[in-house]
């Protein structure tokens, strides 16, 4: 008997929106931790349209999958599944970098240092990059192309100016480490 890669897609599907859903409760712990702390939040208002497209992509994906009875495709789904890996692996080495100072919300307490080690030693917004390739690999992974185009588009408004934000809020309040002689 042979598994439906439908409902396995949607079966996918609902795991990131658990893990998506995990994550919001940590996020949420370290905000009112960083807001104890004398944190500042910047951008309040991009975060409910950060939320309502990862939302609607999670929903999106598998419903165009079922609807439009999108074929698995198993060379793209499996290329896909290894992005959608690698995209997962990046997002929790920035996460774990981060530790407590990781939030899906623009906080910054004044004075704490900028992180400067882990993924942020090579890349500048590297929980974004991996948002950006999982929005697209996701859906992909059994061709809901429609809602990685849609997503992907959508995300890259959304981002444009969330790190604005994000960089003004990062040079208004956290201190550049020094450069120490070698």
């Amino acid at each position: 008997m042979s598994i439906d890669t439908r409902l396995a897609f949607v079966g996918l599907t609902g795991l990131v929106a658990v893990q998506r859903l995990v994550e919001l409760r940590v996020s949420n712990q370290h905000v009112r931790l960083a807001l104890a702390r004398g944190g500042i939040e910047a951008g309040a208002d991009t975060y409910r349209w950060m939320v309502a497209l990862h939302a609607t992509s999670l929903a999106a994906a598998p419903l165009e999958v079922l609807l439009c009875r999108r074929p698995w495709i198993p060379r793209l789904g499996l290329a896909m599944l290894i992005l959608l890996t690698a995209a997962q692996i990046l997002r929790y080495w920035a996460i774990r970098t981060l530790g407590p100072r990781w939030m899906t919300r623009v906080i910054c307490v004044p004075g704490d240092p900028l992180v400067t080690a882990g993924p942020y030693r090579l890349m500048r917004h590297p929980n974004y990059t991996a948002v950006v390739i999982e929005l697209a690999a996701l859906p992909l992974a059994h061709t809901a192309w429609v809602t990685a185009i849609l997503s992907s588009a959508a995300n890259g408004a959304v981002l444009r100016r969330r790190i604005g934000i994000e960089e003004g809020a990062l040079r208004r309040y956290c201190r550049r480490n020094e450069e120490r002689p070698a």
